[in-house]
């Protein structure tokens, strides 16, 4: 049965939540990973919280490292798993490593060489990979060319290998499997490029496809006969199909064994400009929404959109964590998000009705959610209808795949949150702006607090914030949480802490030597609690430079750290962070103002992995300024055109010529010449928006 719910709330409960005297904390719910951690956060529920409590406020000083692996990798977002006493997790190609969690002994590993497989696959997303699931002695992989792949765990060998997205496609793969009953659920990216977003289940022995629920609709012929996509088509106008639509489920998934149902966190509509996929209005139904599904057939149950009309790269895909909390005295089983738009949803995830929403950080493009109709009280122009605005968040947004979580025992929700604002307009670009998915960003806003992130702790029940871990850069990591009453998240600065789960006091902290933007996880083995983590720096936060430069360079160091109590290990020499740009020159090489501008328009293929306006963060991408293989225009053809360096993650662009290549030359050059001369400006010429887009995939 499908059951529209655009967020009717019962007014008792709203009631109740402005009465602090008649607010309940959280009922006892068993919720969190054991000894193993298995999924991507932890447990079904997606709360990235630990039962263990070796580790707890009073003996966290005693952690010290137990090993630490080095990776030749480039940004390592994943979530670690651990099964048995071995850890797997994949680096930035989606590779897979099986390690013994208690000495660090590499076991084996897995290559999925997309650059052989698919390696057109390679120029729509960089490279970066959110991890693996594990389940009946099985490793579940997606690589970034839309293979599924089932691993044996002890040995590393494929048992199966499924295709789950068009090779020919813009559709890509960076987040995480994730497992229940007898099944392995994906979804795919490329919603920035219109594509038809759809998630899919497999049978976890045999990779046979069970079921496949398309997000958004299709053509009227598609749509025929399917009662959810009929009632989403009615959301559209005009031939959408053809322009492009978008809701792509790129991470957030969640299974809820008490109801027997999956939740499906969808993406933007793309194009971003609303009039130009749905000209004469329309919410653009299941975009930026969460879709309840029945688990055993992908039928849809009831949807809740927290963005209609998406017109910012408001992704839902964020994390949707499950739990029981007692509202008013009665107890309710709740989904609660935090998704890139700024409002934290408590949902009740039997009927998909809204309980509350409230901003949990700087928010402008809407002024509050109706509780009466669960749909939210926009701004004036902030569709950018009648000329340029500006918005907080922007679409990198105020939370994205960065991990939040969730510990029952004192009641609160930790978010790695994010504080900066865009402008947008339409037209053709000038100077310091650039295109975007059919409309104009131009520039960062940015006001008090901004170019900042923060772990905020934040109750569910009294929707306000509780206390908050302040940082100095945008970009950090995801959090975990466990019964010994702590959170741990590693930040852009490169530190990873432990801090006081109920007050926010930081307990405890290590120099990883590299930005963290990954969430640890935890587990036991021979009696003894282990906390992993990656440190690798970079991601999509090259696309949101000048805000994200913390001084990382490519080279790394790039690494699995790994700590119990008492560990006594000595931490590997690390470079310190290093702001300057190291820029190289061709002396004598004449630079015409004509060619750079040319080729600022050839580095919108560049610039989502090595930096907008040619400044790398230290990843996905160096800093070309500061590499010696740019210096030569030779080999600058030989990795663009012919694909020199595509097993190590560099797409091959066969498309461009040899006069496109050469003005990018000149474009880099100039920009380097710059760095060295006048380092206060960024780019000799504004360059177009990365083709992969300025969101978060």
């Amino acid at each position: 049965m499908f059951r529209r719910v655009a967020g009717v709330v019962g007014l008792v409960a709203l009631l109740a939540l402005g009465a602090c005297d008649k607010i309940q904390r959280p009922v006892g719910h068993k919720a969190g990973a054991g000894a193993d951690w298995t999924t991507h956060n932890g447990d079904a529920g997606e709360t990235a919280f630990s039962q263990l409590d070796q580790v707890d406020r009073d003996s966290v000083a005693r952690l010290g490292l137990a090993w630490a692996m080095d990776l030749s990798e480039g940004t390592l977002e994943a979530t670690p798993v651990a099964a048995d006493g071995v850890i797997y997790f994949t680096g930035s190609r989606a590779n897979v490593y099986a390690v013994d969690g208690v000495t660090g002994k590499l076991l084996w590993t897995f290559d999925p060489e997309t650059w052989k497989f698919a390696p057109n696959k390679m120029m729509y997303s960089f490279s970066v990979n959110r991890g693996v699931a594990y389940a009946g002695g099985r490793i579940f992989s997606a690589a970034l060319d839309g293979r599924l792949f089932a691993l044996d765990a002890k040995t590393g060998k494929t048992l199966w290998s499924v295709q789950t997205t068009p090779l020919d496609s813009p559709e890509t793969i960076t987040g995480a499997p994730r497992v229940f009953k007898d099944k392995v659920l994906i979804g795919q990216g490329g919603a920035d490029f219109g594509a038809r977003g759809y998630v899919t289940a497999y049978d976890q022995a045999s990779g046979k496809q069970v079921w496949r629920t398309y997000m958004v609709p299709g053509t009227p012929e598609q749509n025929r006969g399917d009662p959810a996509m009929e009632r989403a088509a009615a959301t559209w106008h005009g031939q959408y199909w053809k322009t492009g639509t978008g809701g792509a489920a790129w991470d957030g998934l969640t299974f809820d064994p008490e109801l027997n149902r999956v939740y499906i966190g969808t993406a933007n509509a793309g194009p971003w400009d609303p009039d130009l996929r749905s000209p004469g209005g329309g919410d653009n139904l299941y975009t930026a929404a969460i879709v309840a599904l029945d688990a055993d057939t992908g039928k849809y149950v009831w949807w809740y959109q927290t963005t209609p009309r998406d017109s910012w790269d408001y992704d839902a895909t964020q994390q949707m964590t499950l739990a029981e909390l007692s509202i008013a005295g009665k107890r309710r089983k709740v989904l609660m998000q935090a998704p890139k738009n700024g409002f934290f949803y408590v949902i009740d995830r039997e009927s998909g009705k809204l309980i509350s929403a409230e901003k949990f950080g700087k928010v402008t493009w809407a002024e509050r959610i109706d509780p009466a109709t669960g749909r939210p009280v926009e701004a004036k122009n902030v569709h950018y209808e009648t000329g340029e605005v500006t918005v907080w968040p922007s679409s990198i947004g105020a939370h994205t795949w960065h991990s939040m979580a969730f510990n029952p025992a004192s009641g609160l929700v930790y978010i790695p949150y994010m504080q900066v604002g865009v402008r947008l307009t339409r037209g053709q670009p000038v100077v310091g702006q650039v295109a975007m998915n059919g409309i104009t960003v131009w520039g960062h806003a940015e006001g008090p607090g901004d170019g900042q992130g923060a772990l905020v702790a934040w109750d569910p029940i009294r929707q306000k914030e509780v206390w908050r871990a302040q940082h100095t850069q945008l970009w950090n990591g995801g959090a975990m949480t466990t019964a010994g009453g702590l959170v741990f998240q590693g930040d852009a600065e490169g530190w990873f802490a432990a801090y006081d789960a109920a007050t926010g006091k930081r307990l405890w902290q290590f120099y990883a030597g590299e930005g963290i933007v990954g969430a640890p996880m935890t587990f036991s083995a021979k009696g003894k609690q282990y906390v992993s983590v990656l440190s690798g720096y970079g991601g999509a936060v090259a696309a949101w430079v000048p805000t994200t430069l913390a001084g990382w360079k490519y080279a790394g160091p790039h690494r699995l750290l790994t700590f119990t109590l008492d560990g006594k290990a000595v931490p590997p020499p690390t470079p310190q962070p290093d702001k300057t740009v190291h820029a190289l020159d061709v002396p004598g090489l004449k630079i015409d103002p004509a060619d750079v501008a040319a080729g600022a328009k050839v580095y919108a293929y560049c610039g989502a992995c090595h930096g907008l306006y040619l400044q790398s963060p230290g990843g996905p991408g160096p800093d070309l300024r500061e590499s010696a293989l740019a210096l030569d225009p030779e080999n600058l053809w030989s990795v663009l055109h012919d694909g020199a360096l595509m097993s190590r993650g560099m797409p091959r662009f066969a498309m461009l010529s040899r006069e496109q290549v050469a003005k990018l030359y000149i474009y880099i050059r100039a920009g380097a010449r710059q760095a060295a001369s006048d380092p206060g400006k960024v780019s000799p010429t504004a360059p177009e928006a990365p083709r992969s887009g300025l969101g978060t995939r």
